[in-house]
C-alpha cells in the first residue's frame, strides 16, 4: 500500500455491526492558587457543575507559590491555573508563573492571573514581561467572566495538547522506523511494531481519555491468522489462531482489512493489512478500551505507511540475506564433496562454531557471522589436485606442501569480494589452520594474534573431522577425540575455548548428531520402520 492509499483508505465500521463503547474522559484539571481560603470555597461554588466537552472540573489548591509549584510538579497535566500575584511575597504570584514556564517547561498550563491590587503588577508591564494568558482583576471578576474565562483557557490548553502531542506522536514514528528499519526478522520488527503503536495510542493519557491498549501481528492462514507477536491481552499467544482469541466481530474486521487490503477503524478496535509484496497477507490489530481520537486514527495511519514501507525492505533483506546463505552453503559442499569428507560436515561445524561462540561470550550478530561465513573455510580446496586431496595414504612432503596452500587459495578467492560474509570468510579460511603456539601455517601466526573466528573455526572443524570417516582414516571415538583435545591444549588450540567445549560437550554432541540425523531424513524420506 502506498502513503496515498493508506490515508484514502480508512474506513469506519457501521455501530450495529461491532457494537459502541462511550468515550470516557478524565476531569480538567483546575489549579487555584491563593492564600486566602476564601477565594478557594467561592471559586468552587461559582464552577460547580462546569463542564467541558463532556468532561467536568478537578479542583487542586495551594495557598502558596511554593505550594503551587509542588502541585505542577506532581500534575503536569494541569490545564488552567488561576494564580494570585499576592502572598507571601508582594510578587510570588510572578515568580511562580517565570518558573512554571522555564524551570518547569510547561507551556501548556494556560496561566490566568488574578489580583486583588492592580497597582503591585500593572496589567501591561506584566503581559509584556510574563508568559500568562489572561490578567483579570478580583474586583472585576464576575461568575461569567470567571466561567469565561476558564472556558477559554481549558479549549486553549485542548488545542495546545493536540499540537503538541501531534509533534510527539511524529518524533516517535520518525525515531520507531529508524528502529523498525533495522530490525532483521519478522518476529522481531512485528513486536517492535506493536511496541511503538501501543506507544503513540497512550499521548494523550495524562490529561483526557482513559484506557489501555492490546494487539497482535499475524500472518495468513488459509481463511485464519497466525498470532507471531503481541501484547496486552494478547502477549504470549504466539503461534494462537487468531479466531481462538477473538470475537466474531472482531474477527470479521480483520478478514476485511486483509481481503480488501484496506485499514478499519471500529469503536474499540483497529485493523490493518500490511506487507503484501510476498502474496502473503499480514495484519495489524489492535484492542482499546475507547474510541480513538481522530488525532490518533491520523498517527495510526502514518504510521502504518511507514510500516509497509520497513516491512516490504525487510522481506526484500530476508530474500537476499537468504539467497546469500544458499550459496555460501552450497559452495562449501561442493567442495565438501569433492573432498569425499562426508555429509553435512559445512553444517556441523558451522552450527558448532555459533555454539562455542557463544558460549565463549561473542554478541550475537558475531555468532551469526560466524555461522554464515564457516561454511567456507576449506574452499581453497577446489584447486587441490585430486591426486593430492584424494589420496588413500599418508601424503610426502611434496604433497603436504601441496595441501597446505588451500588456505592462501581460499583467502585469494574470497577476498576479492567486499561483503563483509565474505570478508569474514577469507579471514577464516586463511587462519583455520593455525596453531595457538605458532607452528601451524600458512603464517605462522600465534595466541590472539589469530583472530577469535578462525580459533574457533580450528577447534570444531578438528573436532568434526576426528569424528568423521575420511577416505584416509576411520572416525575416532568420541573420548578418543575429545583426549586429543585436551592434549592440544595450549599447543593447536585456544586453551580457553577447549575448557569451554568440554564443559559443554554433551551439548555440541548433541547438537553434531541431529545435524546427522536431519541429512539421513533427508536421503530417506520414505524409509519405513522395522517392526
Amino acid at each position: 500500500m502506498t502513503d496515498h492509499e493508506l490515508r484514502d483508505d480508512i474506513v469506519f465500521a457501521a455501530e450495529d455491526d461491532l457494537g459502541s463503547s462511550p468515550r470516557e474522559r478524565k476531569a480538567w484539571k483546575l489549579l487555584i492558587v491563593d492564600d486566602e481560603e476564601d477565594v478557594h470555597s467561592i471559586t468552587r461554588m461559582v464552577l460547580e457543575g462546569f463542564e467541558f466537552e463532556g468532561a467536568s472540573l478537578e479542583f487542586l489548591s495551594a495557598f502558596s507559590a511554593d505550594e503551587g509549584r509542588q502541585a505542577l510538579v506532581e500534575n503536569p497535566d494541569i490545564a488552567v491555573m488561576l494564580l494570585d500575584v499576592v502572598m507571601e511575597t508582594p510578587h510570588a504570584g510572578l515568580d511562580l508563573a517565570r518558573q512554571v514556564r522555564e524551570e518547569l517547561g510547561n507551556a501548556l498550563v494556560r496561566i490566568i492571573l488574578r489580583t486583588g491590587q492592580p497597582g503591585q503588577a500593572p496589567e501591561r508591564q506584566v503581559i509584556i514581561n510574563y508568559d500568562i494568558n489572561d490578567y483579570k482583576s478580583k474586583s472585576e471578576l464576575t461568575a461569567q467572566k470567571l466561567f469565561t474565562a476558564v472556558t477559554t483557557g481549558i479549549r486553549s490548553y485542548r488545542d495546545l495538547r493536540a499540537i503538541d502531542s501531534s509533534r510527539q506522536g511524529l518524533e516517535d514514528i520518525i525515531a520507531a522506523s529508524v528502529d523498525l528499519f533495522q530490525a532483521d526478522s519478522l518476529e522481531l520488527f512485528a513486536r517492535g511494531v506493536l511496541t511503538q503503536m501501543t506507544s503513540l495510542l497512550h499521548l494523550e493519557d495524562s490529561s483526557m481519555y482513559l484506557g489501555d491498549a492490546s494487539g497482535f501481528a499475524a500472518r495468513d492462514r488459509l481463511d485464519d491468522f497466525v498470532i507471531i507477536a503481541g501484547t496486552g491481552d494478547f502477549s504470549s499467544l504466539e503461534s494462537r489462531l487468531a479466531s481462538e482469541v477473538l470475537d466474531a466481530q472482531e474477527m470479521d474486521l480483520i478478514r476485511r482489512a486483509a481481503s480488501t487490503d484496506q485499514c478499519f477503524f471500529s469503536h474499540t478496535s483497529y485493523a490493518g493489512c500490511f506487507g503484501m509484496t510476498s502474496g502473503a497477507r499480514h495484519v495489524l490489530f489492535l484492542r482499546v478500551l475507547r474510541e480513538l481520537t481522530p488525532l490518533e486514527q491520523d498517527l495510526v495511519q502514518i504510521f502504518a505507511a511507514n510500516v509497509t514501507v520497513a516491512f516490504e525492505n525487510l522481506q526484500l533483506n530476508q530474500e537476499i540475506a537468504q539467497t546469500h546463505r544458499e550459496v555460501i552453503f552450497t559452495l562449501g559442499e561442493v567442495v565438501e564433496n569433492r573432498a569425499l569428507a562426508g555429509g553435512m560436515h559445512v553444517h556441523r561445524v558451522a552450527e558448532m562454531a555459533w555454539l562455542l561462540g557463544h558460549h565463549a561470550g561473542l554478541s550475537a550478530d558475531d555468532c551469526d557471522l560466524l555461522r554464515l561465513a564457516m561454511p567456507m573455510h576449506d574452499v581453497g580446496k577446489v584447486a587441490i589436485p585430486d591426486s593430492v586431496l584424494l589420496k588413500a595414504g599418508p601424503l610426502d612432503e611434496v604433497e603436504r606442501g601441496i595441501i597446505e596452500q588451500h588456505p592462501r587459495l581460499g583467502f585469494d578467492i574470497l577476498n576479492r569480494s567486499g561483503n563483509h560474509v565474505m570478508q569474514t570468510a577469507a579471514r577464516i579460511a586463511l587462519e583455520h589452520q593455525e596453531a595457538w603456539d605458532g607452528s601451524g601455517y600458512p603464517q605462522g601466526l600465534a595466541g590472539e594474534g589469530i583472530h577469535m573466528f578462525s580459533r574457533i573455526a580450528r577447534v570444531v572443524d578438528v573436532l568434526d573431522s576426528l569424528l568423521s570417516e575420511r577416505v584416509y582414516k576411520d572416525a575416532w571415538t568420541v573420548a578418543d577425540a575429545l583426549a586429543y583435545l585436551h592434549d592440544q591444549r595450549g599447543r593447536m588450540f585456544d586453551p580457553a575455548l577447549i575448557d569451554t567445549l568440554l564443559a559443554h560437550k554433551d551439548e555440541f554432541l548433541a547438537l553434531r548428531e541431529d545435524i546427522i540425523q536431519q541429512s539421513q531424513d533427508i536421503k530417506m524420506p520414505h524409509r519405513e520402520k522395522k517392526p
